[in-house]
């Protein structure tokens, strides 16, 4: 490393002062984790994690330079790095240039314009949503919205709640949000035309006019859920299998159980097995892991089994606990580490007593079959969230003593299928649905269902050295 490139960035950092430095870790977000930037104290230790994430070297200073303008650090600008405020306003201009998000800059451009009185206030029409110990009177503004974002009380796509409490007393400050809302909304549809005609320029190079890949139409890139730690999250399974009147014991989920553990261990997540629990003992096991600490977590899964009615999954002592209530534990305002995660809830159970009527005759299941009687309730009006049920509400779902359900059995085969082939999660729970759906059971047909607001693709990761959980 260059000696006159250290005694640059010596001379910089000499010059910056404790505020200084936390607007430019506040800048750096988007590019250097929280967790390190809270670490760093003083300036050389910041400079020094912008040099191991390759934001500043010898010969590319444009983000030191680009950093030091936000800040209104023109002298050091002008007397270390040879630019200047008008250099800076034109080169951030050219598109693809600014390396500090257009959101990031506003909410430091507004930690700025508030003067000490408007940041009380701010804090004082806070103190019902976040931790009182975040909003003491030595906390900078910067801080503030730092605390909002962690709570994820403002994100990038959705400032309101900050908008709402500025238009009372800094309405001058509310109109910048509202400019940047506008430009964002503006960026965002050309941005999707860009790339709407570069994937129709990319098909008509492949398939020349009038003759399209089997028909096939283009589809713009999906947004998909992170799945990068491991494990992934816990996969719970709750299996009844005993109950207290010996002539509901329900043979075969063993089985079931069995390949639900294969394949998502597989998949790298936690698997816990609990077994024959009350109606009671059911909540309060969900209700725990609800409680737990998911934020080094990817998803959480669940599954269920058991008899029931409708709306209800009924525990070995014959009492019942509501779905609802079930799926509630995980919504956003009571997991909040789970928040914008995927919570993934799969019911093997009956949801009425009606079998489908079959419209084809030829029997692809031999043996006995018995039915779980339980039915489906509504999921929550929360997004991030799907249930997958073994069956159509009013109608039954079927389950064998020797191999286990229908339905699991044949969604754990599709997962290990498919999942090496990067298949997102509704399309195989839909392939799931075909080949179920084209079983003849006792003379009846079953038709799975879900029932989804998941906003991403959900696609599972295989480990590398493996393409297979058998």
């Amino acid at each position: 490393m260059s000696t006159d490139f250290q005694k640059l960035l010596f001379h910089i950092s000499e010059a910056l002062v404790t505020d200084e430095l936390a607007a430019l870790k506040f800048l750096s977000l988007e590019h250097i984790p929280m967790g390190k930037l809270e670490a760093i104290q003083e300036p050389k230790a910041f400079f020094k994690a912008l040099q191991e994430k390759g934001m500043i070297e010898v010969g590319n200073l444009s983000f030191l330079k680009e950093l030091l303008y936000r800040i209104s650090r023109i002298d050091l600008l002008a007397a270390h790095l040879g630019s200047s405020r008008e250099e800076m306003a034109r080169e951030l201009q050219i598109p693809g240039r600014a390396k500090v998000s257009a959101y990031r800059e506003l909410l430091y451009r507004i930690a700025e314009d508030l003067a000490p009185d408007d940041v009380k206030k701010v804090k004082f029409l806070l103190k019902d949503r976040m931790p009182k110990n975040k909003l003491q009177d030595d906390a900078s503004m910067l801080q503030v919205l730092l605390e909002m974002e962690r709570n994820e009380i403002i994100k990038e796509d959705d400032l309101s709640v900050l908008k709402d409490i500025l238009k009372g007393f800094r309405a001058d400050v509310k109109k910048k949000i509202d400019t940047y809302e506008e430009n964002k909304k503006e960026n965002d549809s050309k941005e999707n035309l860009r790339k709407t005609s570069s994937i129709c320029a990319q098909s008509v190079s492949v398939h020349p006019a009038g003759q399209g890949a089997e028909g096939e139409t283009p589809h713009l890139p999906v947004e998909s859920y992170k799945m990068k730690n491991n494990p992934h999250g816990y996969c719970v399974i709750l299996n009844n299998h005993i109950f207290k009147n010996p002539y509901d014991v329900r043979e075969g989920t063993l089985e079931d159980e069995k390949a639900v553990k294969r394949v998502f261990e597989w998949l790298q997540f936690k698997t816990v097995v609990h077994r024959n629990l009350e109606a009671k003992q059911m909540y309060a096991e969900l209700k725990e892991y609800s409680k737990k600490d998911h934020s080094n977590m990817d998803c959480f899964v669940c599954f269920i089994f058991s008899h029931g009615e409708k709306a209800k999954i009924k525990g070995t002592d014959h009492e019942l606990v509501n779905i609802k209530d079930l799926l509630s534990c995980f919504s956003a305002s009571n997991c909040r580490s789970l928040a914008d995660k995927p919570k993934l809830f799969f019911i093997q159970a009956c949801q009425g007593s009606v079998g489908h009527p079959a419209v084809t005759v030829k029997d692809d299941f031999s043996g006995h079959l018995e039915t779980d009687a339980i039915p489906l309730t509504t999921i929550p009006d929360q997004a991030d969230i799907l249930v997958g049920m073994a069956t159509m509400e009013d109608y039954e779902c079927y389950r064998s003593p020797e191999t286990g359900s229908i339905y699991i059995q044949c969604l754990c085969k599709k997962m290990e299928l498919l999942c090496p082939l990067r298949k997102d999660l509704i399309t195989i729970l839909t392939e799931v649905n075909k080949e179920v759906a084209a079983r003849l059971l006792n003379g009846w047909k079953q038709m799975p269902e879900i029932r989804s607001t998941l906003r991403k693709q959900l696609i599972f990761q295989i480990p590398q050295s493996q393409s297979t959980g058998k």
